[in-house]
């Protein structure tokens, strides 16, 4: 493995492509300045073995991948992401190669969002991790927070679930001794795992909300089961969500209702975003969705709290039963 300094130099940008980088690479820290804007930041780490394994993700995916969750938590803020830092424990045994590909998978990201890597560590370990900490600018007083559900809201969700669980499922070929495994060649395999490899954050469609007053937002990377409630408990909100309205790729219908169910609330990283917003705002959150060919969809509403302590409750088959983070349990 090269070492860190060689590393610093070969990843090091010629040109800073955001006019807020005063120093970037090549002192002991990097020197941001925004104007009129509000700094939002965050920082992700994922380690081998716990979220994700070479098995599956390559080394350039898991770069992609790494930066991809940091850039959905700026869409979930309603901001740009305009630079980030990169933290590397490196295996002794990491060749060159597959240290330098997981820069190029942040690298080829970052290049769409007109991104600045400005800084780092890389150290040696045992096993490697991945931690990237990530900058955005949103306008000020603009940024979207869980608290800002409100009673009556329409709660609304992009793009489809389960899709990047269904990809993993695919790439550890966890199907082949189910009934359903002959169906497999019939559903669009490289659709889901692109999903599971390659996400893509929904900045665009979250900057393009700025106009709205109020918009609570939440990125799916654990699954909707934990971001509803992370909504209701920031809000002081309860939420109702229609089972048959939730979003679900139609090649999924060949699994089981049950993974089906698992997949689409607890599969987690599919980096949607989940929101809620006023009935008279929805129709222009309908209308910035079709502007970027994303698919919507109104999944359910919001209610004050005063009497059902802040929960989430999924109506299936006219009934409603609790869903907490990990499922769903019926309604005490």
């Amino acid at each position: 493995m090269m070492d860190e300094f060689e590393f610093i130099d070969s990843i090091t940008q010629k040109y800073y492509r955001q006019s807020s980088v005063i120093k970037g690479i090549g002192d002991d820290a990097a020197i941001l300045r925004h104007s009129y804007h509000d700094l939002v930041t965050a920082v992700d780490t994922m380690v081998d073995g716990v979220h994700f394994s070479k098995e599956t993700v390559p080394p350039f995916y898991i770069g992609y991948r790494t930066l991809a969750a940091n850039i959905s938590d700026m869409a979930a803020m309603g901001a740009v992401p305009t630079s980030y830092m990169i933290s590397l424990v490196v295996p002794k045994d990491y060749s060159n190669h597959e240290l330098q590909a997981i820069y190029q998978g942040m690298d080829q990201l970052s290049r769409q969002y007109h991104m600045d890597l400005i800084g780092g560590d890389t150290v040696t370990g045992d096993q490697l991790v991945v931690s990237v900490t990530i900058h955005g600018v949103v306008d000020k007083d603009k940024a979207r927070l869980r608290s800002h559900a409100r009673d009556g809201d329409i709660v609304f969700v992009t793009g489809t679930l389960g899709d990047s669980r269904f990809g993993l499922g695919l790439l550890l070929d966890e199907y082949k001794r189910q009934p359903y495994n002959d169906q497999l060649d019939k559903i669009d395999r490289d659709f889901f795992i692109h999903r599971h490899q390659q996400p893509t954050p929904r900045v665009d469609f979250a900057r393009d909300l700025t106009p709205l007053q109020r918009v609570a937002l939440n990125d799916v990377s654990d699954g909707i089961a934990s971001e509803a409630n992370e909504i209701a408990k920031a809000s002081q909100v309860t939420l109702i969500i229609d089972d048959d309205q939730v979003p679900v790729h139609p090649d999924m219908n060949i699994l089981p209702d049950e993974l089906i169910h698992d997949y689409k609330y607890s599969g987690g990283e599919d980096f949607e975003l989940l929101g809620t917003v006023s009935t008279q705002d929805f129709p222009f959150v309908v209308e910035i969705a079709r502007k970027h060919h994303l698919p919507l969809c109104q999944i359910g509403y919001v209610k004050d709290a005063e009497h059902t302590n802040q929960r989430v409750y999924l109506k299936q088959h006219d009934t409603l039963k609790r869903l907490k983070k990990t499922g769903y349990t019926h309604k005490n």
